[in-house]
């Protein structure tokens, strides 16, 4: 009995010790529970966000594309047919992949060029595209349905508005840990005002940061030989790798990639 009472105090100490231990334990394991509620509830907020910029940039495409086929209409029934068919093979292709937030950038070239062989139909010999992608870049990750936009910008303005030839240079290549990809046109430039970017533009700009956050940037200015560039640069990263969110800046070589319109 006097071992008892001698130890009582001790183990009294370790009785709450062990509670304290649990309940700790317990507090951990609800605090984890919560965080990964509220990660998994931030990731389906920020998918339905970018869900909804698609749907928001699809709609709008379709509706330049087929103001285009209508003003063509009465001119070249040929050329409007021909369209038309193409038209229906990019809406197959861009429905089949609404829920795909990321593609390789072969792919997303590959979008691309039925878009402007249905811009080639309508401009015919006033529209000149020059393709220079390093062929290191076309596994590397890109927004689904990003580049069309700033195409389409580049020949609302840079060659819709003019009746001289029009040029249009997409230039892809990796510097560092990021991918810059550049839109140039030949057109009037910006002027000394800033351009008022329309739903394509600010769809692609908010889409960026949403996937991106700080490690993008997404900039319009005049080109140094005149026309306007639109000037993307996201992380570097290939499939099933994570991104990096500070790109840093090294030289790379370029290589044509104009098979990719034919």
């Amino acid at each position: 009995v006097s071992l008892l009472v001698k130890s009582w105090h001790f183990d009294l100490i370790v009785y709450w010790v062990i509670v304290a231990v649990t309940h700790a334990f317990g507090y951990y394991a609800q605090l984890r529970e919560r965080e990964l509620r509220n990660a998994e509830l931030e990731r389906s907020l920020t998918e339905a966000r970018l869900q909804a910029l698609q749907m928001q940039l699809n709609p709008h495409f379709l509706f330049n594309t087929l103001h285009a086929i209508s003003s063509l209409m009465h001119k070249d029934v040929d050329a409007a047919d021909t369209m038309l068919v193409r038209l229906s093979e990019l809406l197959r292709h861009a429905l089949e992949a609404t829920s795909i937030q990321e593609v390789t950038l072969r792919e997303e070239l590959d979008f691309l060029r039925r878009y402007l062989e249905i811009e080639q139909t309508r401009f015919g010999k006033r529209l000149k595209i020059e393709m220079n992608i390093a062929a290191e870049t076309l596994d590397a990750m890109v927004p689904n349905l990003i580049l069309q936009p700033s195409l389409e910008n580049a020949i609302i303005h840079g060659i819709e508005l003019h009746s001289r030839e029009g040029r249009i240079e997409l230039i892809a290549r990796k510097e560092g840990d990021a991918l810059h990809i550049e839109v140039c046109d030949n057109g009037g430039g910006l002027g000394s005002k800033q351009i008022e970017e329309g739903v394509g533009l600010s769809n692609t700009r908010a889409r960026l940061q949403q996937l991106y956050g700080g490690g993008q940037r997404f900039t319009i200015a005049n080109g140094a030989n005149g026309g306007a560039v639109v000037t993307m640069i996201i992380p570097f990263h290939r499939a099933g790798a994570a991104t990096s969110a500070s790109p840093r800046t090294a030289t790379s070589a370029k290589t044509p990639a104009a098979e990719l319109l034919t």
